[in-house]
């Protein structure tokens, strides 16, 4: 789509998969079969379904990361969806002799997925663009966790410039959470009070996001507030959380308020869950701006325990 002078460039760090995805009635129990009635393929991957968002809603977004080898067919495929979306594919690191992620996918009658993935180990040993290359003109970094160990340093030098870095790495100054992952992480069975123990060890914005029961975060002076989901008629979940970071990362950029680019990516991930397509499926901005006008949704704050 055709950018505004003024939209914030974003980088996304992650590692492109192609995807191929059933749905089905129910997932198969094991060691049987099932007729799936469509097959689609996409590309996605978490760093890239939320290019993919920012794209579609007016950012201009960059993709750093790993990709197979250039003989490959699985990231010819890739780069040409990458391509119609208006991708900066500029900083995409070439592995030879690697294979690019492929995944299956089954998503139920409910719009659950249920997935397998190969990622060739090769793919970690990449080296990234000079940083200066990389963040000239960023507004923001999103990065995939698990890309972690060969992005730390590009994390740690944008935070010296005074650029956010969401998601998942130590150097993040936003991370966000799915509900399962902040309790993993902290070792507590409660969302609230795993945000609070974390809160302990840094300094970054932290929340977690829980579907249609809405986010959860903390303010900036330690007290419990939520976001609420949109209500909606979800039939595929699939890509949700990475649309959701992505729309987060971009109106971060955009307007610098925590409260604002949460609400702004609960309408988006909501609008996403509504059709079939993983990432793929992201709204366009004026679909995102019309629910945000159509819904009234206020904050609520939560009471500490």
């Amino acid at each position: 789509m055709a950018h505004l002078k003024a939209a914030p460039r974003i980088l996304c760090i992650g590692i492109p998969v192609r995807d191929l995805t059933f749905r089905v009635e129910a997932v198969p129990a094991r060691g049987s079969k099932a007729n799936a009635t469509h097959l689609a393929e996409i590309c996605g991957g978490n760093a890239l379904n939320a290019a993919i968002a920012i794209a579609r809603l007016g950012g201009r977004v960059a993709f750093a990361g790993p990709m197979g080898d250039a003989r490959e067919m699985s990231s010819g495929f890739i780069l040409a969806q990458m391509a119609q979306e208006g991708i900066d594919t500029t900083h995409i690191v070439r592995m030879p002799d690697v294979t690019t992620p492929v995944s299956a996918i089954m998503i139920d009658a409910t719009g659950e997925r249920t997935l397998t993935i190969y990622r060739d180990p090769g793919l970690w040993t990449i080296k990234l663009p000079d940083a200066d290359d990389l963040l000239t003109d960023c507004r923001a970094v999103l990065v995939e966790s698990r890309c972690a160990s060969f992005c730390v340093d590009l994390c740690a030098e944008a935070r010296r410039r005074g650029i956010p870095v969401i998601v998942g790495v130590t150097a993040a100054s936003h991370l966000l959470f799915a509900s399962e992952q902040v309790q993993e992480t902290a070792g507590i069975a409660d969302d609230g009070e795993a945000l609070r123990r974390l809160a302990v060890l840094t300094p970054a914005f932290l929340a977690a996001t829980r579907g249609p029961n809405g986010t959860i975060w903390l303010n900036e002076t330690g007290e419990l507030e939520e976001t609420a989901a949109f209500p909606v008629e979800a039939v595929d979940t699939l890509g949700a959380g990475d649309v959701f970071h992505g729309a987060f990362a971009l109106r971060l950029a955009e307007v610098e308020g925590v409260r604002e680019a949460l609400r702004f990516a609960a309408a988006t991930a909501a609008l996403k869950c509504t059709r079939h397509g993983g990432g793929q499926a992201a709204p366009q901005r004026l679909e995102v701006e019309e629910l945000l006008r159509d819904v009234r949704i206020a904050p609520a704050g939560i009471e500490p325990r």
